[in-house]
């Protein structure tokens, strides 16, 4: 199968769900069964998944060590990954590993313990990112949340299960205006 027919037929792949199951540490996926949904994930031969999306949902997980490896060892094509749910967890920032997934359009946060408000600058350099859930986090209290996540996240289409719409936009930016001062440049002393 060539990439792009991979790319074209997993986006229909159900996720490899690990929701629910008492998860503490990445690493407990490689002896742990997946949940079985109505339809099965395809696998190679090998035994590694076909599928685009891995949930991690509603678990105890503190930090995303080896993450890179295990989805690497699940996963036929870890690089393809879209959709990844760590929602309901005890992650306390975003850790860089989920900045390595180039194809990650949906990342779902919320009910964590981020605390705060810059981790989100993180996720800027992911180019596909269009749907971002962190409400329930405590950066949620902070004043400003949402058009802070708007100005730094401009690609994002739906945040906190809410579509972007232009007002918003706009009402991010005017916010940004009045709230981030522009870094000062520095004329050097020589020069003058």
């Amino acid at each position: 199968m060539s990439k792009r027919d991979y790319m074209n037929t997993s986006v229909q792949e159900p996720p490899l769900d690990y929701s629910f199951k008492s998860i503490h540490v990445v690493q407990d996926l490689v002896s742990e069964e997946p949940r079985t949904g109505l339809r099965p994930v395809k696998h190679t031969k090998s035994g590694k998944s076909m599928t685009q999306s891995l949930w991690l949902n509603n678990n105890v997980l503190n930090d995303l060590k080896d993450f890179s490896q295990v989805v690497s060892l699940l996963l036929q094509h870890p690089e393809n990954l879209a959709w990844i749910d760590l929602s309901f967890n005890d992650l306390t920032s975003i850790d860089p590993v989920l900045t390595t997934f180039f194809n990650l359009s949906v990342l779902y946060l919320h009910g964590n313990s981020i605390h705060r408000l810059g981790e989100v600058n993180k996720l800027s350099v992911l180019p596909r990112l269009r749907s971002l859930t962190l409400h329930g986090n405590p950066i949620e209290e902070e004043k400003g949340y949402r058009q802070y996540v708007l100005c730094n996240l401009p690609r994002i289409t739906t945040f906190d299960f809410s579509g972007i719409t232009k007002a918003d936009r706009t009402t991010a930016e005017v916010w940004k205006r009045m709230n981030i001062k522009p870094k000062k440049v520095r004329v050097k002393q020589d020069a003058l």
